[in-house]
């Protein structure tokens, strides 16, 4: 057993789950969506996002590739959400809750496009 292979896919699917449990929900229903899970979302993508560096391989690449997509998403809602609370005293409008939770959803994509490349990565592996 590879110890970095272990770290390196319990924070692909820790980010993945973390996005989806933000996601699941109605998308227009505030009181659904925790703003701490989506924190959490955000720094685990990052911290999965710094442990695909060291990769070169191609499917290391594209590895990369859906992780900074799921980044880029996550940041933008949290960066939507700030915006949108800083702007009214309330809850979240129904608007800037709809557009968090599409952003996330776009983020939650790309996560899964990355558990499906470290699964054919894993099926492949061959024993040396």
């Amino acid at each position: 057993m590879n110890l970095e292979k272990v770290i390196f896919g319990f924070f692909v699917v820790l980010a993945a789950t973390l996005n989806f449990g933000f996601f699941i929900g109605p998308i227009d229903d505030p009181a659904l969506h925790n703003v701490y899970e989506l924190f959490a979302a955000v720094v685990v993508n990052l911290v999965a996002t710094v442990l695909k560096f060291g990769d070169r391989t191609q499917i290391g690449a594209v590895h990369l590739a859906t992780s900074l997509v799921a980044d880029l998403q996550l940041i933008a809602a949290a960066a939507v959400w700030a915006y949108a609370s800083s702007v009214t005293d309330g809850p979240l409008s129904v608007e800037a809750i709809s557009s968090v939770v599409s952003l996330s959803g776009g983020a939650l994509l790309a996560n899964l496009v990355s558990i499906t490349l470290l699964l054919v990565e894993t099926v492949s592996f061959h024993r040396r």
